[in-house]
Parts: C-alpha cells; sequence; structure tokens
C-alpha cells in the first residue's frame, strides 16, 4: 500500500483515503458538507441533547485541509451538489461547477493540492476538454481558501469564480465549442505581423478587433475553450485553449510594428505607465502600450486631469480670441486669483514680464489664468466649447476598439480655473492628448482609428471649425520652444526632426506624487503618455514619448 494511504470501514467496505495528494478517479470524499446552513449536513446535536458550541476564529490547519480534501474529491467526481454544499455561496457555486462539466466540457479531472499557507490551499488541475468531436489536455494552477461559515461556524470553502480557473470573473462563463468569431493575423500597416506574445499590451486590444472584424476576414472559425464575458457588457470572449486552430483571416491595422515595440519597452519601466501614438495629418493610430497589466486599457480607455497638457487647448482658445500670441508680454507672477480660486506656480516660481511663449514653455500657470482674468473678451464656456468643436473631444470616436473620447465639462467660477490648467474634471487619456497635439499643430482635428472606415463603414467623428493658420504656426513654435529650451528640453534632447512638447503634471486628492504626462510630436508622428504618481512630466512620462518618437 502507498505510504500515507490510510484504511476505513464506511458501510461495510473498505477505501482507501490516499492522504490528500491527488483527486480523482474513485477516491471518495469524506461526509463534511457546509452551505452555512443548520441541518444540512453541518454540526449535529450531540448524544443526550446537547447541542455544540459554534466555532469561531480561523479555521485550523486540520479544518482547511479536510474541507479542501472533501471539496477536491466531490469536485473531481463531477458531483456539483456535494462541492457546491461545501461552499458558502451553493447556488452560484452549484451554477458555476453545472457549466464548467456541461458547458466547457472539461472531464477527467485529477486535482493536486499544494502545501496551505494559512486557509489558502494552492493545487493544480489536470484534465480533458471536449468539444464537435475534437479532445485536448488541459492543465492550470489556482487557489482556494478556507474561511468559517457565519451561520453555522463550519469551515466551508470561500466561493470566487477563480476558484474554478484563475482567469475567471464574476459573471463570466467558461465555455467549449465553435469560437464566434475566426482567428485573425493581425498585421501592421507594413504586412507584420502583431501577436499578443510579442506586443503584451496588445492582447484585448487584438481580442476585441477579431470579436469586431473576424467575420469581416475570409478566416474560419476553429473549437475553442473560452471565457464568455457577461451579457450586458461589450467585452470580447478570452480564448484559453486552442482545441483546433480554425483558419485565421488577416487584418491590417494601422499600427506600426517598430513603434509598438517601442512603446512596450518604454512603459515596461514605469508601473501604470501609458502612451499612445499617431500620424499627426491622418489620425492613423502607431502604437497602444501601457504597463498596467490587465484587460483595462488605460491608454485609450483611461480618463484623468491631463495636467498642462492642455494648455495647448487653452492657449489655442486664447489666440483664438485674439488674447494671446507666441511675442505678446504677459505677467508670470507666483500667484494669481480667479472667482475666488487662487492658483500658483510649481514651488512658487515667477517669470514677470515675459513673452506669452517663455509662460508656456516653463509652463507658467499663473500667466493663463492672469490673462484670462484680465479680459472682457473671454467667451463663457469657451475651453469646453473648442475642445468640442475643434478638438473632437467628447464627439463620438469610432477608432475600431472601444476607447474614451475625453470629456472638458462646461462650468464656472474657480472650477473652470482649474480647467485651464488642465486640472478640475477633465478628464483624458494618452490617445485624446496625442490627438491633441496633432490637431493644434495641424489645425484640423482627424479623428484617430486603428483599422479603416472602409472595413465597416463606420462614421468618422467630424470637426465643426479648424484653427486658423496663425494659431496652428504660434503653437508649433511654442511646443518647439518647450522641446528645445523649456521644460520638455531634457526628455526631447535626442529627439531629431522638426519637434514639440509639452509637459504636465496633475496633482489628485492624496497623491504623494503627482501623475506625469507628456506630449511630443517630430515629424508626422505624435504620441502622449502618462505614468501616475510619476512626479513631473520629464521625470517619466518624458522620457516614455521621446523613446516612441526616437522609433519612427
Amino acid at each position: 500500500m502507498r505510504s500515507g494511504a490510510k484504511v476505513a470501514i464506511v458501510g461495510g467496505a473498505f477505501v482507501i483515503v490516499a492522504g490528500g495528494v491527488g483527486y480523482g478517479g474513485y477516491n471518495l470524499y469524506t461526509g463534511l458538507t457546509g452551505n452555512d446552513s443548520p441541518g444540512k449536513g453541518g454540526n449535529k446535536h450531540l448524544a443526550g441533547g446537547a447541542a455544540p458550541q459554534k466555532p469561531t476564529g480561523p479555521p485550523t490547519s486540520a479544518e482547511v485541509k479536510s474541507t479542501a480534501d472533501a471539496f477536491f474529491a466531490a469536485w473531481s467526481k463531477a458531483d456539483t451538489d456535494a462541492a457546491a454544499g461545501l461552499t458558502n455561496n451553493a447556488a452560484t457555486a452549484s451554477s458555476t461547477l453545472a457549466s464548467y462539466f456541461g458547458e466547457a466540457h472539461i472531464s477527467g479531472l485529477k486535482i493536486t493540492q499544494g502545501t496551505p499557507t494559512g486557509a489558502k490551499v494552492p493545487f493544480t488541475l489536470t484534465g480533458k476538454v471536449s468539444a464537435n468531436g475534437e479532445q485536448t489536455p488541459i492543465s492550470y494552477a489556482s487557489s482556494l481558501t478556507v474561511v468559517r461559515g457565519k451561520t453555522t461556524g463550519n469551515p466551508l470553502v470561500d466561493w470566487q469564480p477563480t476558484v474554478v480557473h484563475p482567469e475567471l470573473k464574476k459573471g463570466e462563463t467558461l465555455k467549449t465549442g465553435t469560437a464566434s468569431a475566426p482567428p485573425i493575423e493581425a498585421v501592421d500597416r507594413n504586412g507584420r505581423e502583431l501577436t499578443k506574445e510579442k506586443f503584451p499590451s496588445l492582447g484585448p486590444v487584438l481580442d476585441e478587433l477579431r470579436k469586431k472584424y473576424g467575420e469581416k476576414t475570409d478566416g474560419k472559425p476553429g473549437v475553442e475553450l473560452y471565457i464568455e464575458p457577461e451579457s450586458s457588457t461589450d467585452k470580447a470572449p478570452r480564448t484559453l485553449l486552442t482545441l483546433s486552430k480554425g483558419e485565421p483571416g488577416k487584418l491590417r491595422t494601422t499600427l506600426d510594428a517598430n513603434v509598438q515595440a517601442a512603446a512596450e519597452k518604454a512603459v515596461a519601466r514605469y508601473k501604470g505607465g501609458s502612451v499612445v501614438a499617431l500620424n499627426r495629418q491622418s489620425g492613423a493610430i502607431r502604437a497602444v502600450a501601457h504597463s498596467a497589466g490587465g484587460e483595462f486599457n488605460p491608454a485609450v480607455s483611461g480618463g484623468t486631469a491631463p495636467g498642462s497638457t492642455m494648455k495647448i487647448v487653452t492657449a489655442a482658445m486664447l489666440m483664438e480670441q485674439g488674447l494671446a500670441s507666441p511675442s505678446k508680454p504677459t505677467d508670470c507672477p507666483k500667484t494669481a486669483m480667479w472667482q475666488g480660486r487662487t492658483v500658483e506656480n510649481l514651488n512658487g516660481f515667477e517669470l514677470g514680464n515675459v513673452p506669452f511663449s517663455m509662460s508656456f514653455a516653463q509652463s507658467c500657470n499663473t500667466a493663463f489664468i492672469k490673462l484670462i482674468d484680465d479680459s472682457t473678451k473671454i467667451e463663457p464656456g469657451g475651453l469646453a466649447k473648442i475642445s468640442r468643436t475643434v478638438f473632437g473631444i467628447g464627439a463620438n470616436w469610432q477608432t475600431g476598439i472601444l476607447t474614451r473620447d475625453g470629456s472638458v465639462p462646461d462650468v464656472s467660477g474657480g472650477t473652470e480655473a482649474l480647467q485651464y490648467i488642465g486640472q478640475g474634471q477633465i478628464q483624458m487619456n494618452p490617445l485624446n492628448v496625442a490627438s491633441i497635439t496633432a490637431t493644434a499643430t495641424t489645425g484640423t482635428f482627424r479623428q484617430p482609428y486603428i483599422v479603416a472606415r472602409e472595413l465597416d463603414d463606420r462614421e468618422f467623428a467630424k470637426p465643426s471649425a479648424s484653427l486658423s493658420p496663425a494659431t496652428v504656426s504660434g503653437i508649433r513654435s511654442m511646443m518647439n520652444l518647450t522641446a528645445t529650451s523649456g521644460t520638455g528640453r531634457k526628455s526631447m534632447l535626442s529627439v531629431s526632426g522638426n519637434k514639440g512638447a509639452k509637459t504636465g503634471s496633475a496633482e489628485l486628492g492624496g497623491q504623494k506624487n503627482p501623475n506625469s504626462w507628456f506630449t511630443g510630436y517630430a515629424d508626422d508622428l505624435a504620441a502622449a503618455a502618462t505614468v501616475p504618481a510619476g512626479g513631473h512630466g520629464g521625470d517619466a512620462a518624458g522620457p516614455i514619448v521621446a523613446q516612441v518618437l526616437n522609433a519612427r
């Protein structure tokens, strides 16, 4: 007999219990049940009528092991009711486990328990997935945690979707069958293949492109084990295992493999960093990367205050209204007040009376506020208006993937003062800010996109106005000054060609360090990046943008 195995007599039959090493085949699970409900297999009354005292405190190591043993044994035998009854949410567990066998078609389970750490029990699972005449092995690792039931005090498995698979989330379902869309062979603008293995940031992007455009290619769907998202979301299914590959259809994107590779490397150096690069003349997206991990893509779907990068829009507004020009003298004091809100410069610096281009290049907050406060010509809601009509912010972009268009609310009072310098209620992501740079330096908003409009005849957002040539020339000269002798100089030193930049830092409540923002352009490529709590614009976001621009 295997070392450590024990023999017990249950109902007159001999049963071999294998020391908690593996569960499967004919292993017998113990008689433990739970569901945190009295009278359903929980603690029984003791002989003589005395009720046992309800256990309290964390589960003991023995309880952790016996509960995990029983759960694994029931699960491996596909006894979903018994396994679910050993959890603290039997109804949800029963439904999830039933779909595990009935919809995901996973069978032949062998579950091997690792060494518990407190109440957490790691394990590995092997089995097979079968559907449509196809079959393939499956193996993965996950964990469960044993807790004490709130009602009975019994030790129970704390039910989470990750118990059955580490990538499963609440509301999602494991399924196996013919994929909803053919696989795609996504290629960049030059025909080079783009894969999630080579470009990790593109994983969710490629999944979304497959869901949306796979059927528009000449590919044929295969058989897969996949995660079906909640029906209330627009998320794409996530493939976990391919039983038969199908035939991928080629899908051309606007991305550039060289720029994407540089973007991936650049954001990897900064926790939570994200960047987008696009062609200034067309809006074609060349790179999308982030180091946040997971499905959410802050580079195109995030939304936080962009700091002084918003001064590009504010400067354009002032210049369009005839209130500023690069050479016009502007006062830059330590502090300025507008409608009861005091605004100050970083570390209280002041420049005195200098050309507006100098205030822009050194990111003088007070110069902008003074210009607005001293003028009787400022159009109410002017910043929100120009953001929408000229820069396309909030104009329902149809990029080919899910993106957020940015937001500049029409506000008044002190909040409006903050929005002129990129604080307040403004919400932007690197895609929005890169587009702002492209619009400001070419004069006309061109909606960003990642696949051609002709692929599905979607309607692109269009501006209702453009910037005057004088404003475009002025913005470009001031951004060039910022890149060559202003706050962006250090980051842009390595960047050659016709270039410009704008730094930004956004101080959000409670953060020790501000969010770092930076946008810039070189020749026809524009880019913008942000790093949460990364410090000032040139500290973290600046080097990311420079590395991306140098890959053009």
